[in-house]
């Protein structure tokens, strides 16, 4: 629900960073709690995308290409604009498994080591738009490795199918 309230500008209207208004290639740039928003070597921002249907990584197509591209380029112009940090110096990612089910995309300092930006959780974002390009499906199709703690509900689940 809060996800929908930044979205609907019922809270943290004063936070947005950025945002491109359309219904279905636009997203909100809003900080990520995480960040004081005091130091630039650990920004962390998030991109919440308007389309509430879209839920992880799993459901991007080639449809979906517009969207992410917009992500990819207006979101650096408004860290840049904003914060004096350019393009080269971000790492733009989606987590997989998310935290929350609304496609959303990570904004981080490439030197600040952020929780959840290892390899075997975060997806570039000029990966996953190269991927699509050539493959509509792709992430449908793919098996995609990803880690859990030792307390994650997910991992028990696994545990009790046989699967882990």
């Amino acid at each position: 629900q809060w996800v929908y309230n930044i979205l609907e500008k019922k809270a943290e209207a004063d936070r947005i960073i950025h945002e491109n208004p359309d219904p279905c290639d636009g997203f909100v740039l809003v900080p990520d709690f995480k960040w004081n928003q005091n130091q630039l070597d650990d920004l962390y921002l998030i991109a919440l995308v308007h389309r509430r249907e879209v839920k992880s990584l799993r459901d991007l197509t080639a449809e979906h290409l517009p969207l992410l591209r917009n992500i990819l380029q207006e979101g650096k112009e408004a860290v840049a604009k904003r914060f004096g940090v350019p393009g080269s110096q971000l790492r733009i990612y989606l987590h997989y498994q998310p935290s929350y089910y609304h496609l959303h995309v990570h904004f981080t300092a490439l030197g600040y080591d952020a929780p959840g930006s290892s390899v075997e959780r975060a997806h570039l974002l000029a990966d996953v738009v190269d991927n699509l390009a050539m493959d509509s499906t792709y992430y449908q199709k793919r098996a995609l490795t990803f880690a859990l703690r030792a307390d994650e509900l997910l991992l028990k689940k696994f545990q009790e199918a046989g699967r882990v």
